[in-house]
């Protein structure tokens, strides 16, 4: 296989996860939603047609619902998001050499398998292909060949993440496929407004 989906979870932490979402509705409701956002990112995961690159926050779970056999199970190193990310796809890059790599996190209720099919295949013709988020982030990225530029001094969680990502690329003159704009799930409304409300 010549191409990997890197997944990103957080350990799901009782006063750790969603924070944002815990605000209004208490740290074990904002828990509970997490680990239903787990469980239908890793379904999502499962379906995908590639090599599957786990990364935890905090520590590896090898009794976690994640098969060991399906998934290749990591820790995130870093001090903030981009250091983060550019460490996991460096891994994927040259420690595992895959020619086409995509991220993705945990927070969107709305991505699916099909959806990082056409990651890959847009890679076929672009150097990079990016998920917007509707908050200004991305839900998703991928690219053909290690690019540190698009990790490095960024406002991480800001509205004008997308922006500052996309003008790296413009500026090196780098060819994209901008993917539909998806909600991740951040706020209560976020969470009401989601196919998963309810399900939790």
């Amino acid at each position: 296989m010549d191409k990997a989906l890197i997944i990103f979870i957080k350990n799901p932490r009782k006063g750790k996860v969603k924070t944002r979402l815990a605000a209004t509705l208490g740290d074990d409701k904002a828990l509970k939603i997490y680990l239903c956002l787990l469980d239908y990112t890793k379904k999502v995961s499962e379906r995908v047609v590639s090599d599957k690159l786990l990364f935890y926050s905090h520590q590896i779970d090898a009794k976690d619902e994640w098969s060991n056999n399906v998934f290749s199970k990591h820790v995130q190193i870093g001090a903030d998001l981009g250091e983060r990310m550019k460490q996991a796809f460096e891994v994927a890059f040259k420690t595992y050499h895959y020619k086409k790599v995509v991220i993705i996190g945990s927070d969107c209720a709305e991505i699916s398998s099909d959806l990082v099919e056409e990651a890959f295949r847009e890679l076929d013709d672009h150097d990079f292909v990016i998920g917007p988020a509707n908050d200004g982030g991305y839900y998703l990225l991928g690219m053909r060949e290690l690019f540190l530029p698009v990790f490095e001094n960024k406002a991480w969680s800001t509205s004008g993440l997308l922006a500052s990502t996309l003008d790296d690329l413009d500026k090196n003159n780098l060819s994209y496929c901008i993917l539909p704009a998806l909600t991740d799930i951040d706020t209560e409304t976020d969470w009401k407004n989601s196919s998963l409300y309810g399900v939790s």
